[in-house]
């Protein structure tokens, strides 16, 4: 059986696509896929899901690869082998806040979808917070009132800044990763060292 390969949809497929696509291996299946969750190639199996998702069909054996952002696997903390970072999708994790905006003497809220590492992240400067999760467009909660700040991810800082939000502190950085099934490793090894090895050898390139 070909080796599976889970995809984060968006952004990071793209990028995936590009890297893949300068390994010499043929993308044309995945690019022109339309709205198939799941495409085969001459090599490989491809399957495309949310994030925290591809980590769920690493981990349970369905793929045996997976492409996810480094702050899914801090966030959720699955059980597969991180095997090695990959030259795109870097991103940080900031504090942001309203433009002027005086943190206030009481405990702080903070709005993000990423309660575990803003939890973490408060715990290690000693403070305790409350920290209100949401699933998308956090930069609302400080705006609407409902958070004193917010913790997420920043590329560019756009959004931020057409917000009227300011980085406070940057805090992790992390890149795109390449994840493994452990049973994979050992039961696929001959199948998939060599797109292992030619992630590295890129990634050692650049």
């Amino acid at each position: 059986m070909k080796p599976c390969i889970a995809l984060t949809k968006g952004r990071l497929e793209e990028q995936f696509l590009a890297f893949f696509k300068s390994l010499d291996y043929d993308i044309e299946p995945l690019v022109n896929k339309g709205r198939k969750l799941r495409v085969e190639t001459d090599e490989f199996q491809f399957i495309f899901a949310k994030g925290p998702d591809v980590t769920t069909y690493v981990e349970h054996g369905i793929a045996d690869l997976g492409i996810v952002g480094g702050d899914i696997l801090a966030e959720f903390q699955p059980d597969v082998f991180d095997l090695l970072p990959l030259p795109f999708g870097q991103c940080r994790m900031a504090v942001a806040t309203e433009k002027g905006k005086v943190w206030p003497d009481q405990k702080k809220k903070i709005a993000s979808k990423y309660t575990g590492i803003t939890k973490e992240y408060f715990r290690n400067k000693g403070e305790s917070v409350e920290i209100i999760k949401l699933e998308g467009s956090v930069e609302l909660a400080p705006i609407l009132g409902l958070a004193d700040g917010i913790v997420d991810i920043v590329e560019t800082g756009t959004t931020l800044k057409e917000n009227g939000l300011v980085i406070q502190e940057e805090f992790f950085t992390f890149s795109a990763r390449c994840i493994a099934n452990r049973s994979s490793l050992k039961i696929k090894r001959e199948a998939l060292a060599p797109i292992i090895q030619a992630f590295k050898q890129k990634e050692e390139l650049v």
